[in-house]
């Protein structure tokens, strides 16, 4: 087996073109074409990743964090990460990320968190917006079904918790074939009134090329006609951390106890205590203190992040309450999700989580 064909698993799951701008998911060092030999799950590269890797004979590492992330003009080994990067392509390693694009997606990080508290009705809770595009193409009547299900196939028509959704409005459509064509109905230089059918869908724009080959691999005509528009409406199914219902209200310093032991703290920062049960719960794994007024805005009774600045305490003291559960601790799961996902694709195949604490953050 290949090792693209474990990172095609990955970016099935969490496609690549969910990540951020600023980030830099994806293949970091080596060749994907090699026979993959065994695979080590970590949260961050170190040097005591890559030397557990080569202990392991994993030649293929897989981490939340990318350890190419700030550009860089040399490879002398002067920091941790040029020291990585170097041993992995003489040890023929190849290091994969899904970072933002992990973030973002359906049953990602923040999915994950979500279940780990038994969340219910869980939702995104900023979606992606203008990531999505209205599919519109045109097709004899006879072929409609086939077109349809192409589409729907290839990623068109989801909706929430509905999928093959589309809008079909029966019309006349005319053409003229010239000299040099090969129609499929009609003469050349006659014109010609065909019965068709309107297909209208949406599709998320990073489906575009998916979708226009299905479209043209069963499409009968020589030139199928399609239009493309962009739309305004946000993309519920991708975005940015998650909210939903804890089973049952409980009172603040409960819930605050709760996440200590659930993420297994020595210590948890919180804004001040209100005297309020905690029922509706936002979140956001990693550094996802911009998400608090889309909390507030929400209504939720508690945000939990990674990551926070001192006057974000002040800012939500009234509205909610803000719980800091430290960046690596908030992605630690990032292990149990790429294990599930790939021991259920690859079941016999050899998965090793890192046992390396890599948290750069201490506590006293």
């Amino acid at each position: 087996m290949r090792i693209r064909e474990i990172l095609q698993t990955i970016e099935q799951f969490a496609p690549l073109p969910l990540q951020e701008d600023y980030d830099n998911s994806g293949l970091q060092v080596g060749d994907p074409n090699r026979e993959v030999t065994g695979v080590l799950l970590a949260i961050d590269v170190t040097e005591n990743v890559v030397e557990e890797a080569i202990a392991l004979g994993c030649n293929l590492i897989i981490t939340h964090h990318p350890i190419a992330f700030r550009p860089f003009k040399s490879l002398t080994g002067k920091t941790y990460v040029e020291r990585c990067i170097i041993q992995a392509i003489k040890q023929d390693i190849v290091i994969y990320a899904a970072h933002t694009n992990l973030d973002n997606a359906q049953g990602g990080v923040n999915y994950k968190l979500a279940e780990m508290l038994e969340l219910q009705q869980v939702k995104i809770l900023q979606p992606r917006s203008g990531a999505l595009l209205k599919f519109v193409t045109t097709v004899p009547l006879q072929h409609a079904e086939s077109v349809r299900n192409a589409l729907f196939n290839a990623g068109a028509g989801h909706i929430g918790n509905y999928d093959s959704c589309s809008y079909n409005l029966s019309g006349e459509g005319t053409f003229r074939a010239r000299t040099g064509a090969h129609p499929h109905v009609g003469e050349i230089d006659t014109l010609h009134f065909e019965p068709e059918i309107r297909i209208e869908t949406v599709i998320p724009a990073m489906k575009k090329e998916e979708v226009l080959r299905a479209l043209l691999a069963v499409h009968p005509y020589e030139e199928p006609v399609f239009d493309l528009y962009p739309i305004a409406n946000d993309w519920p199914q991708s975005g940015s951390g998650v909210v939903g219902v804890l089973p049952e209200p409980m009172p603040e310093q409960e819930f605050l106890y709760l996440l200590k032991d659930l993420f297994n703290l020595p210590a948890i920062r919180h804004s001040k205590i209100q005297g309020k049960d905690i029922r509706d719960v936002a979140l956001c794994g990693g550094a996802g203190a911009f998400l608090i007024p889309n909390a507030v805005a929400y209504g939720a009774d508690a945000f939990i992040t990674g990551e926070a600045k001192y006057n974000d305490f002040y800012d939500v003291e009234g509205r909610l309450l803000l719980a800091v559960v430290g960046h690596y601790e908030s992605e630690i799961c990032t292990k149990d999700i790429f294990f599930d996902l790939l021991s259920k694709k690859f079941p016999t195949f050899a998965l090793h989580k890192s046992a390396f604490d890599s948290n750069p953050v201490k506590y006293l």
